[in-house]
């Protein structure tokens, strides 16, 4: 990702510390190489994990770039729906609301 594409914080972290963020980076595509998932099967868990943590800010990211990668909207919703029973209804709407910043009218 370059960095002009990222969230304001991570970028002021590329910026301000290049060997922290390429170490990040580095660690980030080992990760991601590291067992048999494909690339989409990757991102839709990435977007799991963010919603998960109830991180707004990495759900928006992840759903940045499924949308740009192809993802359809419904699939993204989707990921929120299946939190439901494990996260709870209010964690689930809310990230939905999350995904819904990017995918309403697509």
């Amino acid at each position: 990702m370059a960095k002009q594409s990222l969230p304001s914080g991570a970028r002021q972290v590329a910026d301000q510390h290049p060997e922290v963020w390429k170490a990040f980076a580095a660690l980030g595509k080992a990760c991601a190489e590291t067992g048999p998932l494909d690339a989409r099967t990757r991102r839709l868990v990435k977007l799991a994990l963010a919603v998960g943590s109830g991180s707004e800010g990495a759900v928006h990211s992840h759903v940045r770039r499924a949308l740009a990668e192809g993802e359809s909207p419904e699939a993204l919703k989707q990921v929120a729906m299946l939190a439901i029973p494990t996260l709870g209804l209010p964690a689930s709407a809310a990230a939905l609301t999350w995904i819904e910043d990017f995918t309403e009218g697509n």
